[in-house]
């Protein structure tokens, strides 16, 4: 690997294990084993790098989820709600990540971007919406979240309904 995929690895590696707030040019350059300034070089702001990290790894997962269904089946629904678990840092992390959107442009666009990639995964704006409110319940109160048949049933009502 060369030093951009390496400050990208680093950069993962740091959200997962410190987050997107407690994540400093420090971190990545000693996780990735280079130098500060190639971060400013490949990537040109921590914001940017982390941003892009974020963006992977959520690509990453959603790959690794792929395996499972259609959107409004329960085995899928299932899945993306086990990751609210197993991948909890992660989604964290992506949450860290819109707060900090508000007061960085760079963050904002990269998010946008990967926003409409999950729009196009999850077939629209409203299945979105939907994985956006299921994370959050499941982070703050996963003893009251729904599950995936629940979530698929509710939908299947939904779509049923005149």
């Amino acid at each position: 690997m060369g030093n951009k995929e390496d400050l990208l690895a680093g950069a993962k590696q740091c959200l997962v294990e410190r987050g997107w707030a407690h994540t400093t040019v420090r971190d990545i350059a000693a996780a990735a084993g280079v130098s500060h300034a190639a971060i400013g070089y490949h990537f040109g702001s921590r914001e940017a790098l982390l941003t892009q990290a974020l963006v992977d790894a959520v690509d990453e997962l959603d790959g690794a989820l792929e395996g499972h269904g259609a959107l409004d089946g329960p085995a899928r629904w299932q899945a993306l709600i086990d990751s609210f678990t197993t991948h909890r840092a992660l989604w964290v992390a992506q949450l860290e990540a819109v707060v900090q959107a508000q007061r960085s442009d760079v963050v904002r666009e990269h998010l946008a971007k990967g926003q409409q990639q999950a729009r196009e995964g999850l077939g629209g704006s409203v299945p979105l919406a939907l994985l956006g409110g299921l994370m959050l319940q499941w982070l703050v109160d996963p003893e009251h979240a729904p599950s995936g048949t629940e979530v698929a049933d509710s939908l299947r009502t939904l779509t049923e309904s005149p």
